[in-house]
C-alpha cells in the first residue's frame, strides 16, 4: 500500500505556488488600503466584489470602476504610489501563511520540484521570499517581467512548466484567487485553492480543489 501511494505521488513532478495571497497574505492589506484611498480621494466606496476582480491580476478593473463612478479619468500612477507608501507602513504585520513552510518542506522531502508563478514584479516577490528565508526552496520563479500577459492568462504557468521541464498534467498549482485558479486550469494543470480572508467568498473554477487551510491537506491526500 505504501509503495503504491509513493508511485501516485511521483506522478506529480512539480508544485507551482502563487505568491500574493497564497504564500503571504498581502491582499487583505491591499484591499483595506485601496478602500481607504478611494474614499478619501474620490468620496466613493468601492465594493469588495469589485476589488477582488483585481486579485491575482492587474488593477485595471478597480480603476475602471472608479472612473465610471466619478465620470472622469484618474491618475492611476499617483494612486498606486500612495497605496505603495501605505502598504510599506503596514508591511511589518505581514507573515508567511500558516502551513506554507510545511508544504514546501513536504514537497522537498518527497522530491517534487518547486516553482512560483506570480503576476507581481520580481523585485516584490524576491524581496519577501528572501526576507522570510523562502527563496532557496524555489528552482523556478516566474513574474510579470517574464510574460506579455499575466493571470488569468495561463502564460506564467506555461512558462514555469517549460522551465521546470514538466508537462501540465504532471504539476500542481497552489492558488488563492479565481484569476490565478483559472490561469492554472487553462494551462492544463491540477489546482488546489486555499483562500485567504478576502478571497474566501469567491466562486472558483469547477475543476479546482478547495481547501480552507494549508494544514487541511497533504500532497498524498490531494493526489
Amino acid at each position: 500500500m505504501k509503495e503504491k501511494l509513493w508511485e501516485r505521488i511521483m506522478t506529480i513532478k512539480a508544485v507551482i505556488f502563487d505568491f500574493d495571497g497564497t504564500i503571504i497574505d498581502t491582499e487583505t492589506i491591499w484591499v483595506e488600503i485601496f478602500q481607504e484611498l478611494t474614499k478619501e480621494k474620490f468620496a466613493i466606496d468601492v465594493p469588495l466584489e469589485e476589488l477582488v476582480k483585481c486579485i491575482g491580476t492587474t488593477d485595471d478593473a478597480m480603476f475602471k470602476y472608479i472612473e465610471q463612478q466619478i465620470g472622469s479619468k484618474v491618475n492611476r500612477e499617483e494612486i498606486k504610489k500612495l497605496a505603495h507608501e501605505r502598504f510599506m507602513e503596514k508591511k511589518s504585520i505581514l507573515n508567511v501563511r500558516e502551513g506554507v513552510k510545511e508544504k514546501l518542506d513536504e514537497a522537498k522531502e518527497i522530491g517534487i520540484e518547486i516553482g512560483l508563478a506570480s503576476s507581481s514584479s520580481r523585485e516584490w516577490v524576491e524581496g519577501f521570499l528572501r526576507q522570510f528565508e523562502l527563496w532557496d526552496y524555489f528552482s523556478v520563479v516566474m513574474t510579470k517581467e517574464d510574460v506579455t500577459k499575466v493571470k488569468p492568462d495561463p502564460a506564467l504557468y506555461l512558462k514555469a512548466l517549460e522551465e521546470l521541464q514538466v508537462e501540465p498534467h504532471e504539476a500542481l498549482a497552489i492558488e488563492d484567487s479565481a484569476n490565478g485558479a483559472l490561469a492554472a486550469v487553462e494551462a492544463g494543470m491540477n489546482c488546489i485553492v486555499i483562500p485567504n480572508q478576502v478571497t474566501a467568498s469567491l466562486t472558483f473554477h469547477e475543476k479546482v480543489i478547495r481547501s480552507e487551510s494549508f494544514t487541511d491537506f497533504s500532497y498524498e491526500t490531494i493526489l
